[in-house]
């Protein structure tokens, strides 16, 4: 008999047997509220009835048009919507399947744009598990270790984390602008150095928001050193932070844009967008793929973008994600901070974390993990991350309702008086 490898490892027990808006339903009919949403990607909820209508109809008529030998009619649809939702600025697309894929197409678009080899990514980011975007990340050496040597030319600064540090948000943006400069001085010099590659919100690094000072600062050194900035809005973008791309909290301007998950409501599809200048510096024959832009997918986005708009998630996604930012820090309030227990919630829309720390604030992935137990037998399941996998991660679809968040954090709080 054959098996799944002894590494795919479940956050919880169950099997699904359906699921509908924000909720799962196992082989015996139990319902499960999910606060995972697929790891951010079923942004309509599961089985919204105008994405299933239409990826039906689109399997109908035509499965796959590779979209460098034919093109398809839901290709041409999805590139004018995105028109209508992207920064004006990043007018030029390719699409490919999965977010690693993306990341990747950013990295060879910056190389050969700028002719220089060296990227500039930032401490406790996720990019992927490819071997260039597992090089690029530094949320944990579990996406890492074990196939070295890892690409070259990639190159680590630190990300404003005010919390691991124990500073004010002002003082930990100040030393990770100064210590990129001394990077600058002492590893990767500004005329070697390709791109930025940075999450708005760090993800699997612990759901941390950037701020608008740092990304300013990182504006300003690109634009001094003719640097492109390359914003992953794999996890954070379409609608997923209360408005359609973190970046956009911060009054910052990228230069290209990577995005997966969220855009097709759990098809497999991603990208990235750039300006037509930059795009066009790539070089001929180095983007492609087979099943980049497949026709069901794309047709499952078109929808999904009708619904976001229609529905007015993204304004939902920010008020939902403020309700549950609150309950979350007042469920940790209720604890005992001198005995351990959630030393920090912090989060942006529909992105909330909460890091579970001992009494002498070091990271307790013992009590995150049996917090995840607890929750999925109380029927609300959730998701770990962070370096230490102490990070608790709540990430609901955009669709969740005011009383669906209610009931996670009625579970949430059962959850931590128990542990």
């Amino acid at each position: 008999m054959t098996a799944l490898s002894p590494h795919l490892k479940q956050a919880s027990p169950v099997i699904v047997d359906h699921a509908l808006g924000s909720c799962l339903y196992d082989q015996d009919g139990r319902r499960f509220l999910d606060f995972t949403a697929g790891i951010g990607v079923v942004s309509t909820g599961h089985c919204h009835p105008r994405v299933v209508a239409a990826a039906q109809e689109q399997v109908a008529s035509l499965i796959h048009g590779q979209y460098t030998t034919v093109m398809h009619r839901p290709l041409l649809e999805l590139t004018e919507k995105l028109a209508e939702v992207l920064p004006e600025h990043l007018d030029s697309l390719f699409f490919a399947n999965s977010g690693s894929e993306a990341v990747e197409a950013a990295l060879r678009l910056v190389r050969q744009a700028t002719a220089r080899p060296n990227v500039i990514v930032f401490h406790g980011g996720f990019h992927g598990r490819t071997v260039a975007a597992s090089t690029m990340t530094t949320s944990g050496t579990r996406f890492s270790a074990g196939f070295s040597p890892l690409m070259s030319g990639v190159h680590v600064a630190p990300f404003p984390t005010a919390y691991r540090y124990g500073w004010s948000e002002e003082e930990a943006t100040a030393f990770a602008l100064r210590e990129l400069d001394y990077l600058f001085a002492t590893v990767t010099s500004p005329q070697e150095t390709a791109a930025f590659i940075v999450e708005p919100v760090l993800g699997e690094g612990g759901y941390i928001p950037g701020n608008t000072a740092f990304f300013a600062g990182l504006r300003e050194r690109a634009d001094r050193h003719g640097i492109l900035l390359v914003m992953d809005e794999i996890q954070t973008g379409f609608g997923r932070t209360g408005r359609y791309f973190g970046h956009q909290h911060f009054d910052v301007s990228p230069d290209i844009i990577t995005f997966a998950k969220g855009i097709a409501s759990g098809f497999p599809l991603s990208g990235i967008a750039a300006t037509e200048e930059v795009m066009a510096r790539a070089w001929p024959g180095s983007q492609g793929g087979t099943y980049g832009a497949n026709a069901v997918s794309c047709a499952a986005a078109v929808a999904t973008l009708g619904v976001i708009e229609d529905e007015g998630l993204v304004g939902n996604a920010a008020e939902r994600g403020a309700q549950l930012l609150d309950g979350a820090r007042s469920a940790a309030a209720a604890g005992s901070p001198g005995a351990g227990g959630i030393g920090d919630v912090r989060g942006l829309g529909l992105m909330v974390g909460s890091e579970f720390t001992a009494a002498d604030g070091t990271p307790d992935p013992v009590r995150a993990k049996a917090a995840l137990t607890v929750a999925a037998d109380k029927g609300l399941l959730m998701l770990m991350c962070g370096a230490y996998m102490n990070v608790v991660r709540m990430i609901p679809p955009l669709v969740v309702t005011a009383e669906e968040i209610d009931e996670g954090l009625g579970l949430w709080s059962e959850v931590l008086a128990e542990i």
